[in-house]
């Protein structure tokens, strides 16, 4: 892939259209975003900004305060505000600064939207893939008797509750 500056990603619409994240999300949301910010950083490490959108417009105390997970940066809309609107305005100032971004979506409104200049769009069944390919190339060559593990074990073991508090709307406790 091209090197791109900013990776935007729509995250429940990946969430959704990918067997492994929807399987886990029917059972546990909490656990589905943590992956798919796992897997992003993963993904994305040194190579772009990357950012993943979730939809808290219908959460009334949602800000849309970005938060920082491991590389990655984590935006629940404000309340009222839809993640496409904030997938469109980071994909527009992008645009406006010439830098190359990619938004990743199955959204079809979005992609006519978004579609334009240096800022290029993937549905969000290719990113899927590209992630289950990263995922074991990482795996092939990583060094033997070593495992990439998860993200959650290898950072602060609240993360996956902040994500939590974040989709709830709650301040996180420092």
């Amino acid at each position: 892939m091209t090197r791109i500056h900013h990776l935007i990603v729509d995250g429940y619409n990946v969430i959704h259209c990918d067997p492994r994240y929807k399987s886990l999300a029917a059972d546990d949301l909490d656990a589905a975003r943590t992956r798919l910010v796992e897997d992003v950083a993963a993904f994305a490490i040194g190579d772009s900004r990357a950012v993943i959108i979730f939809d808290g417009g219908g959460n009334p105390l949602s800000d849309g305060t970005p938060h920082h997970v491991a590389g990655v940066t984590v935006i629940f809309s404000p309340s009222g505000e839809s993640a496409d609107s904030i997938v469109e305005a980071i994909a527009r100032r992008s645009r406006e600064r010439g830098e190359r971004a990619m938004v990743v979506t199955s959204d079809a409104a979005m992609q006519r939207t978004v579609f334009a200049g240096e800022v290029s769009r993937m549905s969000s069944a290719e990113f899927s893939r590209m992630l289950i390919e990263a995922g074991n190339d990482w795996e092939e060559h990583a060094p033997a008797g070593s495992v990439r593990g998860r993200l959650e074990d290898r950072i602060d073991g609240g993360v996956r509750e902040t994500l939590s508090r974040w989709a709830r709307g709650d301040t996180p406790s420092s």
